[in-house]
């Protein structure tokens, strides 16, 4: 993340990503497959690689192996086989919606995990309780844990969509967009960008 300075001197967080150049490696139709959408790729891949199948899905695109393969919803009609996309398809001050995969967090307790208090005192036979979840469920009636239990479990590595964020800044020759605001995911990963 960086920031940058409006023209009335507010200092706005943004997040620099590097947007293409994406190939159309697919143009699904309705005839052909049941529904309309256009299939991108991204980022250099060796051939050693890549299997036999996407090494002659890639050279129909005249392109080639790429590393992520995304399809996108609305650009039926306006795209061919083989085109590239880059930045200079959006514009400064459009909203648009970032998707990807947030940072992974390993196992926690319920108290980092959900804000859990713990047992408030010491005394009264509390023996090791100060961090743990407390009771989960009913008796012998409905005799289980029902689902969506606030339990201890893995935190992060999800899938994350961040809605409406401002494209502040486009530099379409470098493939550049500033975004304003975070983006789901770490340094370096990939994420989807959505009009």
């Amino acid at each position: 993340m960086t920031s940058l300075f409006s023209a009335d001197g507010k200092n706005i967080p943004c997040t620099v990503i590097e947007a293409g150049p994406c190939v159309v490696t697919q143009v699904k139709t309705k005839e052909t497959d049941g529904y309309e959408a256009v299939q991108v790729s991204y980022d250099e891949k060796k051939e050693k690689h890549t299997s036999a199948g996407l090494k002659g899905h890639f050279a129909k695109a005249q392109t080639t192996p790429k590393r992520k393969v995304v399809e996108f919803a609305g650009f039926a009609g306006e795209v061919k086989l083989g085109d590239t996309l880059n930045a200079g398809v959006f514009a400064e001050g459009d909203l648009v919606d970032v998707i990807g995969t947030s940072k992974g967090k390993g196992f926690m307790g319920v108290i980092k995990r959900h804000g859990f208090g713990g047992v408030g005192g010491a005394t009264h036979g509390q023996h090791n309780r100060l961090r743990a979840p407390g009771s989960l469920g009913a008796s012998s009636f409905p005799a289980r844990v029902f689902k969506g239990m606030r339990m201890a479990g893995q935190q992060g590595n999800v899938r994350v969509k961040t809605q409406n964020l401002e494209i502040l800044k486009v530099i379409a020759d470098k493939n550049i967009l500033v975004i304003k605001g975070a983006l789901p995911g770490a340094k370096g990963s990939y994420i989807i960008v959505e009009k």
